[in-house]
């Protein structure tokens, strides 16, 4: 099964600040990269710190489920189809696979599920000794906002990594929530 542990640090930045940083570390380009949001009637994934999704990016799409698991998040990810996909998103019908059967597993039972929305991501990566820099400008329900993540193959020193790099650009670090609950949040819970 195509799963992965993804340990990852994340701050939001401001506009101006992102701007700085890209251009102290010299990123490349950004390509774009979009995600759709599925979740169950009852909010079962978010209420379980869990999320699904479709990304598409280049031409191709991945179902991924992303699901707490010790120190990061375990990832079970697939490719399907656009025609699975589109399936998917207008009657909730889940594509075959390996991230469908985690999915099952993982909440217990066969799940009803919605589509809500997507989030549009302009990402530029940087592989680094210690792991991988990725800043992130998303757009999705009327919001703009720009974040700083370190990927690292281990906790510890990921950990360590980021809060030198926090303390080099003298922030403070406050982890904000994930895109999907950023996205919710924007989408669902405004006034």
């Amino acid at each position: 099964m195509p799963q992965e542990m993804e340990i990852e640090f994340k701050q939001l930045l401001t506009n101006s600040l992102f701007e700085k940083m890209i251009r102290h570390y010299e990123m490349p380009t950004p390509f774009r990269q979009e995600n759709h949001y599925f979740e169950t009637e009852d909010m079962a994934l978010r209420e379980k710190g869990a999320a699904l999704r479709v990304r598409v990016k280049d031409n191709s799409l991945e179902f991924t489920l992303k699901q707490p698991s010790g120190e990061g998040l375990l990832e079970t990810n697939q490719s399907i189809t656009y025609d699975a996909f589109e399936a998917f998103k207008a009657d909730g019908r889940l594509p075959k696979g390996e991230t469908a059967d985690q999915l099952r597993s993982f909440l217990g039972y066969e799940p009803s599920l919605n589509w809500l929305g997507s989030l549009v991501t302009e990402r530029m990566e940087k592989k680094v000794p210690e792991g991988l820099l990725v800043f992130d400008k998303s757009t999705y329900a009327g919001v703009t906002d720009y974040e700083l993540e370190f990927e690292s193959a281990s906790y510890e020193e990921g950990k360590v990594f980021f809060e030198n790099l926090l303390s080099e650009w003298k922030l403070s670090w406050n982890t904000p929530d994930n895109k999907i609950r950023r996205f919710y949040r924007a989408a669902y819970e405004q006034s």
